[in-house]
């Protein structure tokens, strides 16, 4: 998975510099069991994963949960490996018995928006200005859906 992570990484999505060695353990001390949802083509390869977490730790806020990491591999773009993933995600959300799912996506990330609004994902706020990358201003929208 960290694998994974560090072949998608862009400032299209990423608000961190590229990760370089020694690297961190992908699932870490504050990782949780059954977070992480992958998609896995036929000879078992991993080509996307999408994180599922508590958006905090409130009990006035357990009802949401929130898609805190996304990453598809470039090959498996444009195959449905990424809807594949949200929809996963809004199962599993399901399941959990969560009312709301949100999400944070750069705001020069068009696909990504893109595919999270035909999802039923709509912009419930924006906060401009919010990330420094490249040189540039990158405002970070924030994104949510009723379950």
């Amino acid at each position: 998975m960290g694998r994974l992570d560090r072949a998608t990484w862009s400032t299209l999505h990423a608000v961190t510099p590229r990760a370089r060695p020694p690297y961190t353990p992908f699932f870490g001390v504050n990782s949780v069991p059954g977070d992480h949802l992958v998609a896995v083509t036929g000879d078992g390869r991993v080509v996307g994963y999408i994180k599922l977490a508590r958006a905090t730790p409130l009990a006035s806020n357990a009802h949401v949960l929130q898609i805190q990491g996304f990453a598809v591999l470039d090959e498996a773009r444009g195959t449905g490996v990424g809807r594949l993933l949200i929809r996963s995600a809004v199962t599993e959300a399901r399941r959990r018995g969560a009312l709301r799912l949100s999400l944070r996506v750069l705001g020069h990330n068009t696909p990504a928006r893109k595919l999270y609004e035909s999802e039923g994902f709509v912009v419930e706020g924006i906060q401009p200005r919010e990330f420094l990358l490249d040189g540039e201003f990158v405002d970070d929208v924030l994104m949510g859906r009723s379950l």
